[in-house]
């Protein structure tokens, strides 16, 4: 008898928090919240300008940036406006992109399927991955001088390692059974390949994409703060020469905001072409 009591009281819990459930609003999503939150580091940053918490020369005002963006943009600056500047970095990177994917795909795709070129690339991609971009840049001004031939390429080499590793991956993890079945009705490499291999691999390939992009964008600013005549990273350089640090702080927010339009770029491209990913 205790025990149907006990099962019948455990029943009327379960039923009162099942209406609670249903009565409780639903859970704030990721979007509202980073609104909210971008939204009171502005206000922060807008109440520590207003009440002088730290010099300009420091903190520059939310209003000061503004105006120097307008300046900026219609008079230009360090030669250029800003979508001079703009351009000159983007065309960098994606041109180092352009060659990356050309590149890096086939390395990743031969290293997935072919022991020996496993064993023939490996040990190069292994030597770049680890050092960072930068440390080749002195030697890349000496062998092509400090054009943007060096730029790209210091790009390129800091693109390459993620995009063929991430495809490498992607090739190994094709399940067998379906290579077997594709082998089975009769096609070709090729076929294999384009159809069963390269759709499989697709999501490792964009998530090296997405993660060489962040490392070309940082290395692409850095590569023009040394050799640059337009470019967000020679502004940002000038800027700071000069104690603009107004300049300074815009250039950053393009700089910022680039990088989050390539973060949304991509990951717009992985609900086109696989919108399979990630789900049962």
């Amino acid at each position: 008898m205790s025990d149907l009591v006990n099962s019948a009281s455990l029943d009327d819990l379960a039923a009162k928090d099942a209406k609670a459930g249903r009565a409780r609003p639903a859970a704030l999503g990721a979007g509202p919240v980073r609104v909210v939150t971008v939204l009171a580091l502005l206000l922060l940053w807008s109440t520590a300008s207003y009440f002088e918490w730290l010099p300009a020369f420091y903190l520059p005002s939310p209003r000061a940036v503004l105006d120097q963006l307008y300046t900026v943009t219609t008079d230009g600056y360090a030669d250029a406006t800003l979508l001079q500047h703009f351009d000159a970095s983007l065309w960098r990177i994606v041109g180092a992109l352009l060659i990356a994917f050309a590149t890096a795909v086939p390395a990743g795709i031969a290293i997935g399927l072919s022991p020996v070129a496993r064993g023939i690339l490996d040990p190069i991609i292994e030597f770049l991955r680890p050092v960072p971009p930068l440390a080749y840049l002195p030697l890349v001004v000496i062998w092509c001088g400090i054009g943007e031939t060096t730029k790209i390429l210091i790009i390129l080499i800091a693109i390459f390692a993620p995009v063929a590793i991430t495809t490498a991956a992607g090739v190994a993890t094709v399940p067998a059974d379906r290579l077997d079945a594709a082998r089975a009705l009769g096609a070709s490499r090729w076929q294999v390949l384009r159809h069963v291999i390269l759709p499989n691999a697709l999501p490792s390939i964009l998530t090296g994409v997405r993660i060489g992009l962040g490392v070309g964008w940082s290395t692409l600013i850095a590569a023009e703060l040394v050799a640059a005549s337009r470019g967000l990273g020679i502004m940002i350089k000038t800027a700071s020469d000069f104690l603009q640090t107004d300049i300074v702080v815009l250039g950053i927010f393009v700089i910022a905001l680039v990088a989050i339009a390539f973060e949304w770029i991509v990951r717009l491209a992985e609900k086109i072409l696989v919108p399979w990913h990630g789900k049962a």
